[in-house]
């Protein structure tokens, strides 16, 4: 039985303070888009996704094509296709998701929309043809990511051009994120993985590259300067994300990437 054929938990909406979430039959928030801001990117966890913004060089963003797998409240998807307005695609197993997209959370009509089994797009994916790759794939219950495979990951490698970059949502603070990451680093190479601290939540964004070169201090510093000033808007706060990033090592460590 394929994940599309498994019952899909009901999609309910909450408000507070101007914000309004998403959610998948329980209390954990899927998303979140600020009503009066549709553009600025709300979740914490959700802007440190776009830290992989940073292993693009600054003057190729916009270029190429995005890809998200999981829509949440579309925040990431709203970004890509509108902000640096990239060819974008969002793969989402649930109709009720996108079609509460589509009423509250303020989906651009460009974007291409596929629904079905994230697995199942990757299988079928053209190699080598997305820039940026966003996954976020939690069910109702938030407790693992549904697709956490060295098969999956390897799909999303695939799927990515030279230079590409993939972001990952997982749970920092739990305990099979080592193995999450560990799967990672074995497909994409220990030398292209690389964290960002939890946030106060334990969302841990993991970040890996196919054939990325990784510039120095100034370069990248100077790239999160240009991210600030073009959509710091948006809530993106680059400069304080190299602070934040350190490089894989197995079993961990607590050392910073010098930045």
């Amino acid at each position: 039985m394929t994940r599309a054929a498994v019952a899909l938990p009901p999609v309910t909406l909450s408000e507070f303070d101007g914000v309004r979430y998403l959610h998948l039959g329980s209390v954990w928030v899927q998303g979140a888009m600020r009503i009066a801001r549709p553009q600025r990117v709300e979740l914490d966890y959700v802007q440190r996704m776009l830290a992989s913004l940073l292993w693009l060089p600054a003057e190729a963003l916009g270029e190429g094509r995005a890809v998200q797998l999981g829509l949440g409240a579309g925040a990431i998807t709203r970004f890509t296709a509108q902000r640096l307005r990239m060819a974008t695609t969002v793969v989402e197993i649930n109709p009720d998701v996108i079609r509460a997209n589509a009423l509250y959370f303020a989906l651009p009509a460009a974007v291409e929309v596929v629904r079905g089994d994230a697995a199942d797009w990757l299988a079928q994916a053209d190699h080598a043809s997305v820039r940026l790759l966003h996954v976020d794939l939690y069910d109702h219950e938030a407790a693992a990511p549904v697709l956490d495979s060295e098969d999956f990951y390897a799909g999303c490698r695939a799927a990515l051009e030279e230079g590409g970059v993939m972001s990952v949502n997982l749970f920092g603070r739990d305990a099979s994120f080592h193995d999450s990451i560990g799967r990672i680093a074995a497909v994409f190479g220990s030398d292209q993985v690389w964290s960002l601290r939890p946030t106060r939540e334990g969302n841990t964004v993991v970040v890996a590259g196919r054939g990325v070169e990784v510039p120095g201090r100034e370069a990248l510093s100077a790239r999160a300067a240009q991210i600030e000033a073009r959509h710091g808007a948006c809530g993106l706060p680059a400069r304080k994300w190299l602070r934040m990033v350190r490089p894989y090592e197995p079993q961990d460590s607590d050392q910073d990437i010098p930045t």
